[in-house]
């Protein structure tokens, strides 16, 4: 199944519009209005927001309107490459969903390992040093050097790194 182009300014249209629905109805619990002092915390956001997907129904109805035309039809993503991006884009969503579990440390560690391992190739043993290095270095900058401590998880809290 080759994904045409309109599907994609579609989808990305639509991506966009939540996006604005978002930060639109994010703004409302903290005020729209203009009040004694000026716009509440809320007024630029939510008009932001309205704007963004006022701008995506536009693209939107664009794209549907030029449907038609041979540039919209025309073929933006072939199975075979669909394949490769989601290769990389799977591993990057089990990433963040790991790293809220067990903190970045274990996270990077793990992602690094699997992507150094399986897309370059790496011998098992070499991606986990590598992964493991990479984590060290995260800690030794960002905890030791400049003093911003990052989401840990379980382990970390087993080994007393605070």
């Amino acid at each position: 199944m080759n994904i045409k182009r309109l599907h994609m300014e579609i989808f990305t249209a639509a991506s966009i519009a939540a996006v604005g629905v978002l930060a639109a109805t994010g703004s409302l619990e903290l005020g729209v209005t203009w009040g004694d002092s000026g716009p509440k915390p809320g007024y630029f956001p939510f008009y932001v927001g309205l704007i963004v997907i006022a701008a995506s129904i536009g693209c939107a109805v664009q794209a549907i309107l030029k449907a038609r035309s041979d540039e919209q039809q025309e073929t933006f993503l072939e199975p075979e490459q669909a394949r490769r991006l989601l290769s990389f884009f799977i591993p990057m969503i089990v990433f963040v969903v790991v790293t809220i579990f067990l903190g970045l440390y274990v996270g990077s560690a793990l992602y690094l390992f699997y992507v150094a391992w399986r897309q370059g190739k790496y011998k098992p043993q070499y991606a986990m040093l590598m992964g493991i290095a990479f984590s060290i270095a995260l800690y030794l900058v960002f905890e030791t050097a400049f003093q911003v401590p990052l989401h840990k998880g379980p382990l970390e809290d087993m080994l007393g790194i605070y």
